[in-house]
């Protein structure tokens, strides 16, 4: 979804406020698209307990949808200091309804044309928030693709790996590139004789990150962009313990686990903001320099995931239902050999 929707064209007006109402709103509006992706990243991993033997191999092709929980699809705009106009406004993951706020600062009038040249004075301007892009997420949720390439080592180890090249987003410079790494061991051995029934035994840890980017469109208005861009750099881990009940045709697997991640932003580029006030009647224009926000996101949860696997020959088609935080399905296809 390029980042779905770019992350919204339009979010750099939020630089407008002054800059601690910026951080807040940044955080309040991006929190659950953070949280979501490191969720759908931490899923997926696996879809049985079993592990290759030595020089198998499997390629996977699946898709994570993290559930955005309804009550994060909207934030609070209490206890701003320099917004007015609206007490709630949709997420990123919320509805597409722009949210209209004015902005009110005061500021020290640098126009030596003002008549309040060198004085503190109030201005303001007109801030609109981005909708969000529920409507355009499949299922209403957070989506994270992922091919997987699975190899069997020695040990009863698998190690499996998750790659995107780095990839562009469109014509304005946007790039995606991913990498991800998991081992899976075996423990089966470990309780006796359970290795001569169906069911399996493993330990899996992964990491994934990624990282994207995308420019600003330079702009002129209320505010004012050269070279902006925006960068997003995302991490998560995952430890499992993963049981699954191997019959010819058909896999029913489960996990127990936790799942953790964090989550970057950081703007660049020049952001000037266009300001009025007025004096006796008279409309002034005020132009100042925006400062540009890093934020940090956190997410992590205990998990528990259900899922099945049907088997025909060397072709694998599985779904699963992870509950955390974001509840998460994920649905795949996979060619196992050996």
């Amino acid at each position: 979804l390029s980042f779905s929707a770019k992350a919204q064209d339009g979010f750099e007006n939020i630089l407008l406020a002054d800059i601690n109402d910026t951080n807040k709103l940044m955080e309040g509006y991006f929190a659950p698209a953070m949280e979501g992706f490191i969720y759908g990243m931490n899923s997926g991993w696996a879809h049985t307990a079993k592990v290759h033997k030595k020089l198998g191999f499997d390629i996977t092709i699946g898709l994570s949808a993290a559930s955005v929980p309804s009550e994060r699809e909207i934030f609070s705009l209490a206890g701003l200091n320099s917004i007015s106009g609206a007490t709630t406004a949709p997420t990123f993951a919320g509805a597409g309804t722009q949210t209209n706020l004015t902005v009110t600062r005061n500021v020290t009038i640098s126009d030596p044309n003002s008549p309040a040249f060198g004085q503190s004075q109030d201005v303001e301007a007109a801030l609109t928030l981005p909708g969000g892009i529920k409507d355009d997420l499949p299922l209403s949720a957070i989506p994270a693709p992922a091919v997987q390439v699975g190899i069997g080592l020695p040990f009863k180890i698998d190690a499996m790996f998750r790659y995107v090249p780095k990839t562009n987003l469109g014509d304005d410079g946007g790039e995606l590139n991913l990498f991800g790494l998991g081992l899976k061991k075996e423990i089966t051995s470990w309780f006796g004789p359970l290795d001569k029934t169906p069911l399996h035994v493993s330990l899996l840890a992964a990491y994934t990150s990624m990282d994207v980017s995308y420019g600003v469109a330079d702009q002129t208005g209320a505010i004012e962009v050269t070279n902006g861009a925006a960068t997003f750099e995302l991490t998560a881990f995952t430890a499992q313990a993963i049981a699954s009940l191997n019959f010819p045709f058909i896999n029913i697997y489960g996990a127990l686990g936790y799942s953790s991640g964090s989550s970057s932003l950081s703007v660049s580029g020049t952001y000037r903001g266009n300001y009025t006030y007025t004096i006796n009647g008279q409309q002034y224009t005020e132009t100042i320099n925006l400062a540009t926000p890093n934020l940090d996101f956190n997410a992590n949860g205990f998990l528990t995931t259900v899922g099945a696997r049907l088997s025909l020959g060397f072709f694998k088609i599985f779904g699963s239902y992870t509950l955390q935080e974001y509840n998460t399905a994920n649905l795949g296809i996979a060619f196992s050999f050996r």
